[in-house]
C-alpha cells in the first residue's frame, strides 16, 4: 500500500511537471504544429517511462540495458522542467518591439532546446565517474594521524551492480586506509537482489576494519535483513553504539546512529546517548546518515560524517535539498567544537545523471590540532 501511494503521488507530481512544460514551453516555441505534437508525444512516452521505471525498481527484474533506458526519464523531465521555468521567465524580459521580439524569441527557442539537450547528455556522462576527494581535518586532542575512507549512498540495485562495487573496492583498497566507513543508503533493493554486489565488500582492506550505518533507504527494503547480511560480511554495523579505533591512549571513538527516518517508522530509532555511552576519553567521530542529525548533537562529538544529499545530484535540485538539510557537501565548521563532512554520494539515486555534483570516494586524514 505504501509503495502504491508513493507511486501515485510521484506520478501526480510528474504529470503536473509535464503539463507545465507543454503549456509554458512547447506551446510558445516558434516551430511547426507537427513538431509540437512530436515533442508532446515524447513527453507522454517519457512519463510512461517513469511509470515503468517505478515498476522495474520495486516489482520486476529487467535487463540492465532496459533498466538504464527506463531510469533516464525522471532526469530528462526534471532538466526540461528547469529549462521551461527559465524560458518562461526570460520571455517577460524580451524587447517589446515586434521585430526585435521575434528575433530574440527565435534565438531563445533555439538556445533553450539546444541547452536542454546538451545538459541532459552531459549529466548522463558525469554519472559515469567517481572522483577521489581528499580532505584533511584537524581534530583537537588527537594523538596521531588516521586515514578514514568514506563511501556513502551507493544505492545497490538497478545499475549499481557487482562490477560497480568491485571497482569501488579496488579504488578504496589502493588508498591503504586505517578504516573504511559506509554512511548509509548502501542498499536500495530487496536483499536477495543485492547479495551478489554486497559480497564484493568482503574484499575491502583496512587496518581496523569496515564500519557501516543504515540510511533512510534501508528502511524501505527490509532493514533487519540488510543489517544481518552486512554483518555476515565481517562488516561492523554501528547500531547506536561506539567502538575505539587505534591503540589505547592514542586512538579515537567511532560512533554510529540509526537514521532519523526511524522516527517516522517507529523502529531502529537513532539515540545519541546510547551511541556515546561508555566511550573513552578521546576524540569522537560520529557516523550519521543525514546532515540534519547535527541539530541533535550538543556535545561529546568532534566530527560528524554524513551523506544522504548526493550534493544535490542534479543542479539546481540542490536548492530544494537545502530546505531540509543544513549542509549539502564538503567540510563545515558547525560550531567551535564540532565539524561535519558531507559526502556527495558514491553512487546515485534514480536517473544515472549528475550535474554540478560529482560522485565521490572520500579520503579523510584526521590530523592532530595543536
Amino acid at each position: 500500500m505504501n509503495h502504491l501511494l508513493f507511486t501515485l503521488a510521484i506520478l501526480g507530481v510528474f504529470t503536473l511537471l509535464n503539463a507545465y512544460i507543454s503549456r509554458r514551453f512547447i506551446a510558445h516555441l516558434d516551430i511547426h504544429l507537427r513538431y509540437k505534437r512530436v515533442f508532446r508525444l515524447f513527453l507522454y512516452l517519457n512519463l510512461l517511462g517513469i511509470f515503468l521505471y517505478i515498476l522495474a525498481r520495486y516489482y520486476t527484474n529487467v535487463p540492465s540495458w532496459l533498466y538504464f533506458l527506463l531510469s533516464l526519464p525522471i532526469g530528462v523531465l526534471f532538466l526540461f522542467f528547469s529549462t521551461a521555468v527559465i524560458y518562461d521567465i526570460t520571455l517577460f524580459t524580451l524587447p517589446m518591439s515586434h521585430n526585435r521580439r521575434n528575433f530574440f524569441k527565435r534565438s531563445l527557442d533555439i538556445t533553450a532546446l539546444a541547452t536542454a539537450t546538451a545538459v541532459t547528455i552531459k549529466a548522463i556522462d558525469n554519472a559515469r565517474f567517481v572522483e577521489l576527494e581528499k580532505v584533511d581535518i584537524q581534530i583537537k586532542n588527537l594523538k596521531k594521524i588516521y586515514k578514514i575512507v568514506q563511501i556513502s549512498d551507493v544505492h545497490i540495485g538497478g545499475l549499481i551492480d557487482k562490477e560497480f562495487i568491485k571497482n569501488i573496492v579496488t579504488r578504496v583498497n589502493a588508498t591503504q586506509p586505517d578504516i573504511v566507513v559506509i554512511t548509509g543508503d548502501l542498499v536500495d533493493t530487496n536483499i536477495e537482489n543485492a547479495q551478489e554486489a554486497l559480497d564484493e565488500l568482503k574484499y575491502l582492506e583496512s587496518k581496523y576494519g569496515t564500519f557501516y550505518i543504515v540510511g533512510n533507504h534501508e528502511y524501505f527494503h527490509g532493514i533487519k535483513e540488510i543489517i544481518e547480511y552486512v554483518k555476515s560480511l565481517d562488516i561492523r554495523v554501528l547500531e547506536n553504539e561506539n567502538v575505539y579505533i587505534g591503540n589505547n591512549g592514542e586512538g579515537f571513538n567511532l560512533a554510529g546512529v540509526y537514521d532519523v527516518f526511524g522516527y517516522r517508522k517507529g523502529v531502529y530509532i537513532p539515540h545519541l546517548n546510547r551511541a556515546l555511552k561508555g566511550k573513552k576519553d578521546a576524540p569522537t567521530v560520529l557516523l550519521a546518515h543525514q546532515p540534519r542529525y547535527i541539530e541533535e548533537v550538543r556535545e561529546g562529538v568532534d566530527l560528524i560524517l554524513s551523506g544522504h544529499t548526493h550534493g544535490g545530484q542534479l543542479y539546481p535540485f540542490k536548492f530544494l535539498v537545502q530546505i531540509v538539510q543544513p549542509y549539502i557537501s564538503g567540510l563545515h565548521q558547525h560550531n567551535e567544537n564540532l565539524q561535519i563532512y558531507v559526502n556527495k554520494g558514491t553512487g546515485y539515486w534514480g536517473p544515472p545523471m549528475r550535474l554540478g555534483s560529482s560522485a565521490e570516494i572520500t579520503e579523510i586524514q584526521l590530523i592532530p590540532k595543536y
